[in-house]
């Protein structure tokens, strides 16, 4: 589930930076396209890895 969201908060970052973007390019974030979808995909990978399912499968030592 992370990799989707990775995947798709790159995208979604520069879309961002395409559309929206910042016109003096003072922005840290979004000044450039690769800084955009790079925040993009470290948030993405976080947000989706939120709905992530835990192994609670307890193995024993015998």
């Amino acid at each position: 589930m992370t990799i989707i969201g990775i995947t798709v908060g790159t995208i979604s970052g520069f879309l961002y930076w395409k559309y929206i973007g910042c016109a003096s390019g003072t922005c840290a974030i979004t000044s450039k396209p690769l800084n955009s979808s790079v925040y993009g995909a470290i948030m993405g990978g976080l947000i989706f890895s939120m709905f992530q399912k835990e192994n609670n499968k307890k193995q024993y030592d015998i």
